[in-house]
């Protein structure tokens, strides 16, 4: 699959990007030549993370956002419109597990009728509407320049072709999100790809150490989406840069 090598002057955006595959994608972009904006919900953690990728030698600008906030998103592309005025790149990462993993009640993770819909609720608000939100405000950027590259982290636990019982907050949010990628991919211009990845069972505070795949497998996908070229795909649910059922 042919890649967009041209990243001179583009600017990248990386949401829940201070630590796991978030970070890892902020480095990659960095180190293709991309000005990377790593956001986080902490200041502290924003800039710990900055710091860390400045002793590798790689620049990058740390903003504050909590995707799961109007407000934060709303004032976070302002000042990303008045600094900037561009994004050419977003990898809609931010994401968590609102279930209880360490229930004893629910060993194994969060039976579908053990979780209340208020958590279902949460994960829905975080997980689903901060790439919403997001794409909503940037995607006018990228169809009056007519580029963008639009990455949703997503995870096979929200395939409905291979639906599972347990942690269904997580699963619905992301189903939920597979719908938000296919509706924004149907008012986005030429030259603008909308993709959801699968970066698979990745070994991160979220994942846990018995997950399959190391950060760097798992970071590969979505680096792949982030720069695809002018063949890419549009709308789709990838894996390591293939096709896969939604």
């Amino acid at each position: 699959m042919e890649r967009d090598n041209d990243s001179k002057g583009r600017v990248a955006v990386v949401t829940g990007a201070n630590r796991g595959l978030g970070f890892a994608a902020v480095r990659e972009l960095a180190g293709r030549g991309y000005r990377v904006i790593l956001t986080a919900r902490s200041q502290v953690k924003a800039a710990e993370a900055v710091k860390a990728l400045a002793e590798e030698g790689l620049e990058v600008e740390p903003e504050v956002l909590d995707v799961a906030s109007d407000a934060s998103v709303d004032a976070f592309v302002g000042r990303l419109r008045d600094k900037h005025g561009r994004c050419d790149v977003l990898v809609n990462n931010a994401g968590t597990i609102f279930e209880p993993s360490n229930d004893p009640a629910n060993p194994g993770g969060a039976a579908t009728m053990h979780v209340p819909a208020d958590i279902v609720l949460r994960a829905f608000n975080n997980n689903t509407l901060g790439a919403y939100r997001l794409i909503r405000a940037i995607l006018p950027m990228m169809n009056e320049v007519g580029y963008g590259r639009v990455v949703n982290v997503s995870s096979g636990m929200g395939a409905l072709s291979d639906m599972g019982s347990a942690f269904p907050a997580y699963r619905i949010s992301k189903t939920a999100l597979s719908a938000v990628t296919r509706l924004f991919d149907h008012e986005a211009a030429d030259g603008v790809k909308i993709n959801a990845v699968c970066p698979g069972w990745v070994r991160t505070d979220m994942g846990g150490q018995s997950a399959t795949r190391s950060i760097d497998e798992g970071v590969r996908g979505i680096v792949i989406a982030a720069t695809l070229g002018a063949d890419g795909p549009r709308g789709k649910f990838l894996r390591d840069g293939e096709i896969i059922d939604w």
